[in-house]
């Protein structure tokens, strides 16, 4: 079972102004991948297809990152960063 998920007002910003969705991110750390993350944080990164334009330019897929610590059973989503790109399969 997922932990519960809390995105706190600053990465719900970030998100906004990086192209990510609540949606996407609360996706990302329910099914996302584990990654590496600094300060006793946690990680979690998705690939998800785009094929729109961001910043005027095409592409075909973004990646999104929450970073998030956990307390009393929740994830507490603290920043979302999102690259754009081809990784290949998402």
């Amino acid at each position: 079972m997922s932990p519960e998920i809390k995105i706190i007002g600053h990465a719900r910003e970030r998100g906004k102004e990086r192209g990510a969705s609540e949606e996407e991110i609360r996706q990302t750390i329910e099914s996302g991948k584990e990654i590496g993350a600094k300060k006793g944080r946690k990680a979690k990164e998705k690939i998800f297809v785009y094929n729109k334009q961001w910043l005027g330019k095409e592409y075909v897929q973004k990646k999104i990152q929450a970073i998030y610590v956990e307390e009393r059973g929740q994830a507490v989503i603290i920043t979302v960063k999102v690259f754009y790109g081809n990784w290949g399969e998402p």
